[in-house]
Parts: C-alpha cells; sequence; structure tokens
C-alpha cells in the first residue's frame, strides 16, 4: 500500500485524492487551533510558500482528540487558521489519530513509522513526511519546529529533480 491509495475530506468537504500528489513530497501533520503548538501554524505555512512551487504539499488534519483542543467546526475551523495564523494550505475535515475511529491514513503512517509511544500519536502536531514517490520518509515530534524540518525537505526536493 502507498500513500497515493488514499483520500480524505476537506474541511470544505471536498474529496482530495493523494495519487494527486505522486512525485511530490508531502508533509502530513495533525493540527489543532487551540493547542499551545499552534504557533506552528505559521512555520508550516512559511514551509508551504516558500516550497509549493517546487512541489511541496503541506497538509493539516485537524484532531480534537488531545484536549479538546480542536472544537471548531470543519467550517470555522479553517476560517480560524486563515485569519489567526495565515494558513493558506489546505485543511482536512477533522479526524481521529488514535483509537478505533483512527482514519486510515494516519493508521498506514503509524504502522510505516512508529514514534515514542510506538503506534500511537503522542500529541497535536505530529508531523509526517513522505518521499516523492509515496514513502513514508520520518516522522517528527509535536515540539519539533517546521523550520527544523525545512533540511529533509531540500533534499527530498533536491533527490526528486
Amino acid at each position: 500500500m502507498k500513500i497515493y491509495d488514499f483520500e480524505v475530506s476537506t474541511a470544505s468537504g471536498q474529496t482530495l485524492q493523494f495519487k494527486a500528489f505522486k512525485n511530490q513530497p508531502i508533509l502530513i501533520v495533525n493540527t489543532a487551533t487551540k493547542c499551545g503548538l499552534a504557533p506552528q501554524f505559521e512555520g508550516l505555512e512559511k514551509l508551504h510558500q516558500d516550497y509549493k512551487e517546487k512541489g511541496l504539499v503541506v497538509l493539516g488534519f485537524p484532531c480534537n482528540q488531545f484536549a479538546g483542543q480542536e472544537p471548531e467546526t470543519n467550517a470555522s475551523m479553517e476560517e480560524a487558521c486563515k485569519i489567526n495564523h495565515g494558513v493558506t494550505f489546505p485543511l482536512t475535515e477533522k479526524i481521529d489519530v488514535n483509537g478505533s475511529g483512527t482514519h486510515p491514513i494516519f493508521k498506514y503512517l503509524k504502522q510505516s513509522l512508529p514514534g515514542t509511544l510506538g503506534k500511537r500519536i503522542k500529541w497535536n502536531f505530529t508531523k509526517f513526511l513522505i518521499t516523492p514517490n509515496g514513502d513514508p520518509y520520518k516522522r517528527y515530534a509535536p515540539t519539533t519546529s517546521p523550520a527544523k524540518i525545512e533540511k529533509d525537505i531540500k533534499q527530498l526536493l533536491n533527490n526528486a529533480k
């Protein structure tokens, strides 16, 4: 199974098929607007702006499983991210990243790249970088700033040429 086999609904209810991102590195992040790590939205947006023309895809997967830190509806969450953090990268509908309702893409990512808690997501803003070939490349802790991921993104973009 590859990342390209998955699809998800966007916050506005449209279907987003991962096969549209073939040959592009993808940065997948579980997000929450009320999290103490929410300032990372700005760093994620900077990566999006700096590298989207070179092929990087940044995708936010809002999740309300950690201390209820994503209380917004899909529509209001997308608006809050735009107004408060300048987010223009795509956001999906709210999903679960742990437990019986885990979205299939997070089941796949956790299986491929286990973290500190094994096959569980520790907290909001856990990040997964996918190679342009669709292979899970690296998992980053919630506290890893987007700026610290930039060197890995550059490497994947350079290797894709």
